[in-house]
């Protein structure tokens, strides 16, 4: 059982990481695609990252918890936000790019990170959002009650909606032009929202373990109500987490719950019935295919036309090549993919399998 576990986590983030390079699809489509991947496949991914977390009991267990959080999460985020930035300045170089002002203020909005980054580091906002999150729920869980958690999650869901509100309403400029007013580094405040779907993914796991037929029923019933909805034009709605885009304080959590239920509820069933080490090859190589799909796009765009479904191929095998390539033929280059695993042995130090 506990393989076969395994296998449908490892197919369903596969599925996902398939549809964050689609979500970044840069082209016209005929059928909002795009609105309804944000609808959840960024929850879905703090809801499975919450699904395995594991509390600690003391001090030193919470200290190298976070350590292998750290090593796991943000060496491969300094690893690869260096070599796209190393190739980048060498394209500006050879452009004849060398205002000294423009590299200053460009390495400037890479320490800040977050919403601030766009383009090739389109996707790094979530690293580090995901890590603020580990770091919150690990305290959380280490110092206080069920009860008392429970109260927390439920205060910055609410944080998280009023924040939102105040970027919507009071700020100016359009949604983007509104976050990014809000000058705070790594998105440390997208946190707030997404502590609350890694806690959905914690607190019900043995829910989330084995989707019952009644439950993704109900969860198909309430997609396919949403979707026609917002085709009949009853409600127009959007999430976006990177922007502080939180549109329904209900619907926030109803739709891409729902969504994440019907996701993992049908790999769950096909993962029993038929091989998707397809998905599983992705998931494996996910790394690199987050952090390079964009910026594979932008070096060969201007050499190649091509739609949908060449931006999508191109995301991904690109990355994986250069992902196996790192782990053939680079010194610890597992480690930059976030393989680090800690391995403690009397008498040493943590070490990497």
């Amino acid at each position: 059982m506990a393989k076969q576990r395994l296998t449908w986590v490892d197919v369903t983030k596969g599925f996902l990481m398939i549809l964050v390079v689609i979500g970044h699809y840069p082209g016209e489509l005929d059928f909002p695609l795009s609105k309804y991947i944000y609808w959840f496949h960024m929850p879905a991914f703090f809801l499975l990252s919450g699904l395995f977390f594991k509390e600690v009991k003391t001090r030193a267990e919470a200290g190298d918890s976070i350590l292998k959080r750290f090593m796991q999460l943000i060496v491969p985020y300094l690893f690869f936000l260096v070599a796209i930035t190393a190739v980048r300045y060498g394209m500006e170089i050879g452009y004849g790019n060398t205002d000294l002002q423009w590299y200053l203020n460009d390495l400037w909005t890479l320490v800040v990170g977050g919403r601030f980054v766009r383009g090739a580091y389109g996707v790094f906002w979530f690293v580090t959002a995901l890590f603020a999150v580990f770091v919150l729920f690990t305290f959380m869980t280490r110092f206080f009650s069920r009860k008392v958690q429970i109260g927390l999650v439920a205060l910055s869901y609410v944080v998280a909606h009023t924040e939102s509100l105040f970027a919507q309403r009071m700020l100016d400029g359009d949604v983007v032009e509104s976050a990014q007013q809000i000058p705070l580094p790594w998105n440390v405040d997208v946190a707030l929202m997404a502590l609350v779907y890694f806690a959905i993914g914690y607190y019900l796991k043995t829910f989330w373990m084995e989707i019952s037929g009644k439950w993704l029923a109900a969860g198909a019933v309430t997609v396919a109500a949403c979707l026609a909805f917002d085709a009949a034009g009853l409600f127009d709605y959007h999430l976006s987490m990177k922007f502080l885009r939180y549109d329904h304080f209900f619907l926030d959590l109803i739709i891409p719950v729902s969504c994440t239920v019907v996701v993992i509820g049908l790999f769950q069933r096909a993962a029993q019935k038929m091989p998707l080490n397809w998905l599983q090859f992705i998931e494996k190589h996910s790394i690199s295919i987050m952090y390079l799909h964009i910026f594979a796009d932008i070096v060969l765009n201007d050499f190649f036309n091509y739609g949908l479904i060449g931006f999508t191929a191109i995301g991904l095998v690109l990355p994986i090549l250069v992902s196996v390539a790192l782990e053939k033929f680079v010194p610890y280059g597992k480690i930059f993919l976030g393989g680090f695993r800690p391995r403690k042995k009397p008498g040493s130090a943590a070490m990497v399998r």
